[in-house]
This record gives structure tokens, C-alpha cells and sequence, in this order.
């Protein structure tokens, strides 16, 4: 099977599943309580009956629900993912805005938890019972059971308030005066906080996942072959043993990026970041039905299209299935 028709495949199901969900989304958030127009009318300062009425017409409230789901489908064929409530706005608009600072937020977390947690885990793993690979082990425990938003709090205590060195929220200083590069700057001294807050817990697991995962890489045949050829052991290990080591890490990482989307949800919340998390949050406590099921039509579609990459990132990796691929 070629390339081609087996990245084919994967679109036709990511096509199946994107319509599943959107349907799933759909009658989950009809059924859960509240009414919408209460909401609208609450912001009005209040409606009689007849103005009740005239809202639930205006936003299609008063079709059968049915009837609600055509129409939506329709809309979302053709790229139109409805009119916020809450908002008054298109909703595409509200999460092409707000989709900048997640994508910053997750990228630069995902980043920072592969790059230091297969670090330390590669490191614990050269002397799997020293202290070293004790006291990684202990951190990540630690790292994995906390909750995120405690983390959040915990740090902004610590390096917010007792020592000053970070902003407690927001993505910029919009009082800052300065050229490109100081905005930079500005953003990426505001992203320390939250990026470490959402990346500690899969730093945790990637590194006990890379540790394990060199272990035994390192107890097989090939890499005891290598040594006797009187390979050095940063050749070793960086070119033979991490190659084939990191394949699950590669893995998990891809699928666990709609975790991270779902964990910059409370992060952005902690640290008032300006991204699809607050914005998911406000549509909540706003009954905003449009923006909810567009923001997890738009978070699944990210998750699916991240789990296409990661599909194409093990075949650049691991050799061995892209042979296995033209078979």
C-alpha cells in the first residue's frame, strides 16, 4: 500500500469522525440546562415573553432540534460556523483570533516537555539505579500527580509575588513602548509561566516514557553489536539508541496533543491568557451554544490533523514502515 492511498484512508475516516463529533457536540450541549435566550435577554436587562419569543426565532432557538442540527451541518459545510450569542460576532472570527496565543501556549509547552523530559530521561537512563535517575524519577511522580491549575497558583506565588520575576497575567504589557523585538521579548516573558504550568506534567511522562523506553533499546543485540565495533558511546546512544528510542515519545505526543488543548483551558484561566481556553469558558457561563460546539469542532479537527502528522512524522523516523509502506 503507497503512501498516498494510506494518507487517502486517514482522511476519509478524519472526514467520518470530524461529522461525528459535530453531531456528538451538538445534542451534548442542547441537552445540558439553561436556555440561551435567557442569557441574551439577561444582557439586555431583561424581556417580556414577546421579546422571548422574538430572540428565540431570531437565533433559530425555537426549531426542533432536528431541524437546529440541519441547519447547522449546512452552515458548516460551507465554512460558516454560526453567530455567537454572547458575543454578537461570527464565530469563526472569535477563534482565529483567539487561536494564536493556544497554538504559542501548547506549541511552546509540547516543545519544552519533549526536548527536557527525553533529555532527562535519556541521562536517567545510563545509570537507571543511581541518584539521578532516584530523584527524576520522584519529580516526575510529583510533576504527573499535581493539578494544573495548582501548579499554576503554586508558581505565580513564588515567581509572581514572593520574587517578581514573571507577569501574573496576560500575554503582553500593553503599556510596553518599543520596536518588534522588545514585543517579543515582552510576549516571551509572559509565556514562561504558563508554558512550564501546562508542560510539567507531560515533561513527567515523557520522561519516564524516554527512560524506559531507552532501557531497553540499550539491553538490545544491535546496540551491544555497536559497542563491540568500538563505537563511542554519544554515537551509541544519540545515533542507534535514541533513533529507535524516541518512537513512542513521537507517538504520545501526537495524541496527546488534544490534551494539551483541552489542559490550556484551565491554564489560560489561572493566567488570563487570551487564547481558545478563556474564550471556551466565557461561552460556557454565557450558554454561547455556537462558540461552544465551533471551539470543540475546531479542537477536534487540531487533534485529528495532529494525529495525520504524527502518522507521517513516525514513517520519517522509523524506517522501517515506510519500507513497510510500499509493500
Amino acid at each position: 500500500m503507497s503512501a498516498l492511498v494510506a494518507i487517502a484512508q486517514r482522511l476519509f475516516y478524519a472526514i467520518i469522525l470530524i461529522l461525528a463529533v459535530v453531531v456528538l457536540n451538538f445534542f451534548l450541549v442542547h441537552l445540558a440546562p439553561g436556555d440561551p435566550a435567557d442569557v441574551i435577554a439577561g444582557e439586555m436587562g431583561g424581556a417580556t415573553e414577546e421579546v422571548m419569543a422574538d430572540i428565540r426565532k431570531s437565533y433559530g432557538l425555537d426549531k426542533p432540534i432536528y431541524v437546529q442540527l440541519g441547519v447547522y451541518l449546512g452552515r458548516v459545510l460551507q465554512g460558516d460556523l454560526g453567530q455567537s450569542y454572547f458575543y454578537n460576532a461570527p464565530v469563526a472570527d472569535l477563534i482565529l483570533g483567539r487561536l494564536g496565543p493556544t497554538l504559542l501556549l501548547v506549541i511552546t509547552a509540547l516543545i519544552f516537555a519533549i526536548v527536557v523530559g527525553t533529555f532527562l530521561g535519556v541521562m536517567a537512563s545510563r545509570n537507571p539505579t543511581g541518584i539521578f535517575s532516584n530523584v527524576i524519577t520522584v519529580l516526575s511522580l510529583i510533576g504527573y500527580s499535581a493539578p494544573v491549575f495548582w501548579t499554576g497558583i503554586m508558581l505565580i506565588i513564588v515567581f509572581a509575588s514572593a520574587i517578581p520575576l514573571f507577569p501574573i497575567s496576560n500575554m503582553y504589557d500593553i503599556t510596553l513602548e518599543g520596536g518588534p523585538i522588545d514585543h517579543v521579548i515582552d510576549v516571551a516573558h509572559h509565556l514562561v509561566l504558563p508554558a512550564f504550568t501546562l508542560g510539567i506534567i507531560y515533561l513527567a511522562q515523557y520522561s519516564r516514557l524516554s527512560r524506559a523506553s531507552m532501557l531497553e533499546v540499550l539491553g538490545s543485540d544491535y546496540i551491544r553489536t555497536a559497542r563491540a565495533k568500538g563505537l563511542s558511546e554519544p554515537v551509541v546512544v544519540g545515533k542507534h539508541a535514541l533513533r529507535n528510542a524516541i518512537l513512542p515519545v513521537v507517538t504520545i505526543a501526537g495524541l496527546q496533543f488534544g490534551g494539551l488543548i483541552s489542559g490550556a483551558v484551565l491554564v489560560e484561566t489561572v493566567f488570563s491568557w487570551p487564547g481558545l481556553g478563556t474564550l471556551a469558558l466565557d461561552a460556557i457561563l454565557g450558554r454561547d451554544y455556537p462558540t461552544i460546539i465551533g471551539i470543540l469542532f475546531f479542537s477536534s479537527m487540531i487533534v485529528i490533523i495532529a494525529n495525520l502528522l504524527t502518522d507521517l512524522a513516525y514513517r520519517l523516523v522509523d524506517p522501517r514502515i515506510r519500507a513497510g509502506g510500499h509493500k
